[in-house]
């Protein structure tokens, strides 16, 4: 029944057929459970752990990769290539792959915890009536229509409404799906409001919320799926993960690499296949396979593999430098979405204020005679720890305050006419409250006003272990009085009272809705002497306008406080009683903000970054805590800036996009309106980060691109997010941002160099096979200096530390600025290498290499200076490649052009070693192409690695001088068939 909320208490009762006093018979359990279903939450299936793995390989780059690792195999098995030779490209690739996967699957099966953690909050049992009687039940069995009866502490099993209030009040506490900072009062009306939130069902109980106060009995209404919590589960379900920036741009880069690898081996076939008749290649298939292999080279040249395991040790990195700051991260990606965030959408609640009720003004009659009728105190501290100054109006601070008549009285009023308990809990390290937070709030000040007749008091409370300290003075004065008789808050009288003596003397203190306890005020306490004289009218309307200055201007939670001198022998109090009271004192609360928000609210203003601040508070509790923390600083009109979800909503389209770009605070809100927050402000390109700790906060979480979790929050939420804040502070996400913003510059400039270092590569292979040369590089090196090479220097960019103006630029936004190298570089690389290759009378040179590669090789632009440190042979090519690109990591923006020079650098040192230098064996450049191709294929097959790092001749020498002669005649022989099948001569 969705709109229960809006019939009577008899409309709902005959739509379920149901009898009040009896209800639902057996069968009607039976049929009502056939229909509406148990108050069970459905249990998801989880995604195999066979789909997480194969979802990790969904990837281009990793397609090609495999399909590299493949192809490696089989051309091996058809050379006759057997054992570790055969698997060790492939193994390598494999396991690189199989690294990244792990850290994928290990990511997402976090995610599917937060649905699961939902079933806490579904209450355990429930008091049923049924058949006449009431039984305590499991919450599971209870289907819509069922009569069930809740009191104090009790969780609420189902979604129901309320036909009966047989206490004089019912507070529940709804926070996990509002966010509202303090209990709200349930009725019996029906509820008017048009399109109305969970806010405004004040006859509803909500599954999951807790009674704090009073006793009922209601309707079940909605079970299982159909609950509040049910539509949160189904939210959640409903979102998906957001792409982190970094994993789009990536992913936009793959989708162009693995076109360009495509171009340049099919280039790379058509230039050659004039070259697969070449009888050192001994067939044309044989031919075709050979530059088929070189294919496979470039595409392992081309994917930067060491990326993945650079990308996760660099944001690793950034976890633990942002744990310092109370920022623990769950998902590592989201290090590195936190510096893109132009948006922060943050809770009020518990993020901005400290989530505890403190009273922060008093105000007292003076004298009816002297100076100015009423005067102010000002309280400070914003939590329950009973640590806090008082001072007066002039701000002069209070040394003993409960010298101080009036403060005396209202420290012995809020601590007697109280029903909550202040604790100090040593595994948390704070102080938390049992019951209401006024009275928890009204608890603490009667600590901060100490006691009286002691000048040490101040020092000596200090003294105290926090667990004893933490209700001293309370305990003093329930010491001192003894309770006789008390009246409990009703809603027509506001108030409550309670009946106390000391010393032969009976007294009562009331505490209640300022205008409720005014009224019935007679007299007055005066704090200048302590007498009591009557409350004339002119005082009464100061008081009133106090009030009004105290509720209206300041948003604050107001209660009135006041006395009454009762004959000693009266043992009970009645309504009759609560009048010609003595008023002592107004006191105004409120959720006050956290005392570094306002500096980090500025810091966010400087850096670019917009703060909407979200809640389920009223639009004028919440207007005014952004005041206070600088949210209306820079705004002189708030006309446009400030929105119930009711007014958002009923904006046109246009203007609700307009409104988006403004607003700064949205209040009323219930979790759909989060997530619609959410999903609007991604659709004008913003990168969202949204801050929660309610159950009600989950389906946002999800959604956002990053999902920021208070520490002292909800399972649900934390289990949503992608970061959790320790302390729960407003500021830690501000210095979690500027690390982020850190982390963002180094990952931009590590990418860079990787992504450019690889075009060295592939411009090195292609040559390569233009020219008709064995690779200089096979597989296996690639590898290496793909994760070693350059891996480790990339990783050293990762520590470095963050500018100290990293928050006075705007964001970075990842569709304007592309961390990886630009296409346009691979543009200028193929353009570039057309001009020196394609061009007719270079493909002419092509068939006559020898010329070809003397004019090449004294081009003075590719003997550069770094022809002198790659004038070695094909492994020792290897190591100059990478020293050429670490000496250019001094280029923080380098480019995919600027590496370019290396690969052809290497390719030139190649072929000068055997053909020109006077250390090398001379060659000519057709002999060249044999018999280096059969020598590398020698010791890879046969030497087991060890020929990395010597040239081939060192080899010979090496076996001549151990007298393997089986190996050398071997080598030999292959290499004087082929020089014999060709007739060249050596």
């Amino acid at each position: 029944m969705e709109d229960a909320y809006a019939r009577s208490v008899a409309e709902v009762l005959d739509f379920f057929r149901v009898d009040p006093s009896r209800g639902l018979t057996d069968f009607q359990v039976t049929e009502n459970a056939r229909v509406y279903g148990t108050n069970v939450l459905p249990q998801e299936e989880s995604t195999p752990f066979w789909k997480l793995v194969l979802k990790q390989f969904d990837d281009l780059l990793v397609k090609i990769l495999i399909a590299a690792a493949i192809v490696s195999f089989i051309l091996a098995l058809i050379d006759g290539e057997t054992g570790l030779t055969a698997f060790l490209e492939p193994s390598v690739i494999l396991m690189i792959l199989a690294a990244n996967a792990a850290v994928g699957v290990i990511t997402e099966t976090n995610a599917e915890k937060a649905i699961e953690e939902l079933r806490a909050y579904q209450a355990d049992v429930a008091t049923v009536l049924r058949n006449g009687c009431f039984s305590i039940l499991p919450a599971t069995e209870l289907v819509p229509g069922d009569i069930v009866e809740v009191g104090v502490g009790c969780k609420v099993p189902a979604d129901m409404r309320m036909i009966e209030l047989p206490s004089n009040q019912l507070r529940v506490d709804q926070a996990i799906l509002t966010g509202e900072s303090c209990s709200v009062a349930k009725e019996l009306e029906s509820a008017v409001t048009m399109n109305a939130v969970y806010q405004d069902k004040t006859n509803i109980l909500f599954s999951g919320s807790v009674v704090v106060a009073g006793r009922a009995r209601a309707v079940v209404v909605g079970v299982g799926s159909n609950t509040a919590m049910g539509s949160i589960r189904d939210a959640m379900l409903r979102t998906e993960d957001e792409v982190t920036p970094l994993k789009k741009k990536l992913d936009e880069f793959g989708t162009f690499l693995a076109k360009a690898i495509a171009g340049i081996c099919v280039l790379v076939w058509i230039v050659n296949i004039g070259h697969f008749h070449d009888p050192s290649h001994g067939g044309f298939l044989r031919g075709a396979i050979h530059y088929f292999k070189i294919a496979v080279a470039l595409a392992v040249a081309a994917i930067p593999e060491g990326l993945p395991a650079v990308v996760t040790t660099c944001l690793a990195l950034g976890t633990k430098r942002m744990a310092r700051l109370n920022a623990i991260v769950r998902s590592l990606p989201s290090v590195e979405t936190l510096g893109c965030t132009t948006v922060i959408c943050s809770d009020k609640t518990g993020t901005l204020t400290t989530n505890m009720m403190s009273v922060s003004k008093i105000c007292v009659v003076n004298s009816l005679q002297l100076g100015p009728t009423t005067s102010e105190f000002h309280v400070t501290g914003t939590t329950y720890a009973p640590e806090g100054i008082i001072f007066d109006n002039a701000g002069s601070q209070l040394d003993f305050p409960a010298q101080s008549p009036c403060l005396l009285h209202v420290a012995m009023c809020s601590a007697l006419c109280n029903e909550s308990t202040l604790q100090y809990n040593p595994d948390k390290s704070n102080y938390e409250k049992i019951g209401e937070s006024t009275e928890v709030a009204l608890r603490v000040l009667a600590e901060k006003v100490g006691l009286p007749g002691f000048d040490s008091m101040p020092s000596a409370l200090n003294k105290l272990t926090k667990h004893d300290r933490a209700s001293y003075c309370n305990h003093y004065w329930e010491n001192q009085f003894k309770k006789v008789s008390s009246l409990d808050f009703s809603r027509d009288r506001k108030m409550m009272s309670v009946l106390c003596s000391r010393m032969q003397q009976g007294i009562m203190f009331t505490k209640g809705a300022p205008e409720s306890i005014i009224s019935r005020c007679s007299n007055v306490l005066c704090n200048d002497d302590g007498s009591t004289a009557s409350l004339a009218t002119h005082v009464r309307a100061e008081l009133e306008a106090r009030l009004q200055s105290f509720a209206g201007k300041e948003t604050l939670r107001c209660l009135a406080l006041a006395m009454k001198w009762m004959p000693i022998e009266q043992q009970s109090i009645s309504y009759e009683d609560e009048k010609d009271l003595t008023f002592i004192g107004l006191v105004g609360m409120l959720d006050p903000p956290r005392d570094e928000v306002r500096n980090a609210m500025l810091s966010c203003m400087s850096a670019g970054i917009r703060v909407i601040v979200v809640t389920g508070d009223n639009k004028a509790t919440a207007e005014s805590l952004c005041r206070q923390i600088g949210a209306f600083d820079h705004l002189e009109d708030f006309a446009g800036r400030s929105y119930t979800a009711s007014e958002f909503e009923e904006l046109p389209a246009l203007q609700q996009t307009l409104a988006l770009q403004r607003m700064v605070l949205f209040t009323r809100v219930e979790p759909s309106h989060k997530k619609m927050l959410v999903e609007a402000l991604q659709r004008q390109n913003e990168v969202v980060a949204m801050t929660g700790d309610g159950v009600n906060d989950a389906p946002a979480l999800k959604k956002a691109d990053i999902g920021i979790a208070m520490g002292s929050g909800t399972a649900v939420a934390k289990s949503a997010s992608d970061m959790v804040l320790a302390d729960d502070n407003f500021a830690s996400i501000v210095a979690a941002v500027a690390e982020g913003r850190a982390i963002y510059n180094n990952t931009k400039q590590f990418i860079r160099y990787m992504i450019s270092s690889n075009i060295g590569e592939v411009v090195c292979i292609f040559v390569a096979a233009m020219l008709g040369i064995p690779e200089t590089l096979v597989p296996v090196q690639l590898l290496w200096v793909n994760l070693v090479t350059d891996g480790l220097p990339a990783t050293a960019i990762g520590f470095n530390k963050q500018d100290s103006d990293v928050m006075k630029a705007k964001p970075p936004i990842p569709s304007a600025e592309s961390k990886v190298a630009k296409p346009k570089h691979f543009v200028r690389i193929v353009s570039s290498i057309h001009d020196l290759f394609l061009t007719p009378q270079n493909l002419i040179a092509l068939v006559q290499p020898r010329a070809s590669i003397r004019h090449r090789l004294h081009h003075p632009t590719l003997l550069s200076s770094t022809a002198g440190a790659v004038v070695a042979p094909q492994p020792l090519c290897t190591m100059a490649m990478g020293i050429g690109e670490i000496m250019k990591m001094e280029f923080k923006r380098t480019g995919g052009w600027r590496r370019s020079y290396v690969g052809l650098a290497t390719v030139a040192g190649f072929v000068w070693w055997f053909v020109y230098s006077e250390n090398g064996p001379k060659l000519p450049y057709h002999e060249l192409v044999i018999i280096i191709d059969e020598i590398l294929k020698f010791f890879s097959r046969n030497s087991r690695g060890s020929w990395i790092g010597k040239s081939p001749w060192e080899h010979l020498k090496i076996l001549l001088a151990g007298k393997d002669r089986v190996q050398v005649s071997r080598l030999l022989y292959k290499v004087q068939s082929q020089i014999e099948t060709t007739g060249f001569t050596s």
